[in-house]
């Protein structure tokens, strides 16, 4: 089963999804004047499965998602277009925020 990181953060009364891979927490990637730093403080929440983070993010009016298993499953269930993602060092990447 693949898992990944989840945390949910609050601020007046707005809630944003950080959610990334297992595997890339605590790293920094850098490609030109681009950087992501996937620090716990920030994405380090609960090891959940991907399914139970999609079903969270398919409700979230912002997220930020970070790995190749996390956006590809996004992407897959139509939460975000693939023209909506980046890739910082090969490490895909999207961000989702409602207006």
């Amino acid at each position: 089963m693949i898992k990944v990181y989840l945390k949910i953060h609050r601020r007046n009364g707005i809630e944003t999804v950080a959610c990334c891979d297992e595997s890339l927490l605590n790293q920094i990637f850098c490609e030109g004047n681009l950087k992501i730093e996937i620090s716990d403080q920030f994405f380090g929440g609960d090891l959940i499965s991907i399914e139970e983070a999609i079903e969270i993010l398919k409700t979230a009016p912002y997220f930020n998602v970070v790995g190749e298993n996390i956006v590809k499953r996004v992407i897959e269930k139509q939460i975000l277009p693939k023209e909506g993602t980046r890739c910082i060092n090969g490490i895909p990447m999207a961000l989702k925020m409602m207006f």
